[in-house]
């Protein structure tokens, strides 16, 4: 496969921002929605994307603040970027996709569940929670003391991240190659940190909304897969695995040897358990 391209691409319009979004592949089969995690953009998935395009059609779109979408310094809500993907679909003559979420893509793939459970075929969650922790939220917190914390802490914070969020085996296999993906990162966000702590101020209202959503969670008629990194720090498995009490049929699949970034750190069994579970449609696979 040559270098990927999208075969269609554009951008939807929220108020007086952009939201971009892409398709890849020849259409006519089923989809897949790959979601962002906090600090993503769409050519983030694109070194896995072979993996799926044999098979799956793949839909991708950057949140407020990612990628080639606007970055505005103003509120911006978790609901607001679920409700974006039956837009994307629609563009595109799209009924169902298999929503796919990792880490904050989770948080908007679950609201796409419980919002518009008609677009989905299947559900797929990977380093998510929808409890109240108090580790996370410190978690959080101390996040959002970096990205306000000027330059130099900012620039600490790229150490303090991939330390945090990457299992040993990865760490170890990559860690000629971490300096150039911090880089990367800290070049892509310098001069825009008002766009992790917009994104990262979007969960308090999310998670304050909680109790109230868990009904509308638990109602998602489809099926679910939970795919943990079984040395996740981030969100551990134990607090995965609470995901099982909240949907009706739920699959739990943990990858030993990963942290929090499961499709990145072990590829072959991330979506080899992906794509057992997309052919199936079951937890049953």
């Amino acid at each position: 496969m040559g270098e990927l391209v999208p075969d269609r691409e554009g951008f939807l319009a929220a108020g007086e921002n952009r939201i971009r979004w892409e398709f890849l592949g020849r259409g006519g089969r089923e989809a897949v929605c790959l979601l962002n995690g906090l600090a993503m953009h769409t050519r983030a998935w694109y070194v896995v994307l072979p993996r799926l395009l044999d098979a799956y059609d793949v839909v991708l779109y950057d949140y407020l603040g990612q990628g080639l979408s606007s970055a505005p310094d103003e509120p911006c809500s978790i609901p607001e970027f679920a409700g974006y993907l039956p837009r994307v679909l629609d563009e595109l003559g799209i009924a169902k996709v298999h929503a796919v979420g990792v880490s904050y893509g989770g948080f908007v793939a679950a609201e796409v569940a419980r919002l518009f459970p008609d677009r989905l075929h299947t559900l797929t969650l990977s380093g998510i929670l929808l409890s109240h922790e108090e580790l996370f939220s410190m978690y959080q917190e101390i996040s959002l003391r970096f990205y306000r914390g000027g330059p130099e802490v900012f620039e600490l914070y790229t150490h303090y991240m991939y330390e945090k969020i990457f299992g040993e085996a990865f760490v170890a296999a990559m860690k000629e190659s971490l300096p150039a993906l911090r880089a990367r990162f800290h070049d892509r966000y310098r001069d825009r940190t008002h766009a992790l702590i917009r994104l990262t101020l979007a969960q308090d209202p999310f998670f304050a909304s909680l109790d109230a959503n868990l009904a509308g969670y638990a109602a998602f008629p489809g099926r679910v897969l939970v795919v943990p990194g079984a040395e996740d720090r981030t969100i551990p498995p134990w607090v995965q695995r609470k995901l099982l009490t909240v949907f009706r049929d739920a699959r739990w699949e943990p990858i030993e040897g990963s942290g929090h970034v499961v499709y990145l750190e072990k590829p072959d069994a991330f979506f080899g358990v992906l794509r057992r579970f997309l052919a199936a449609k079951s937890t049953s696979f």
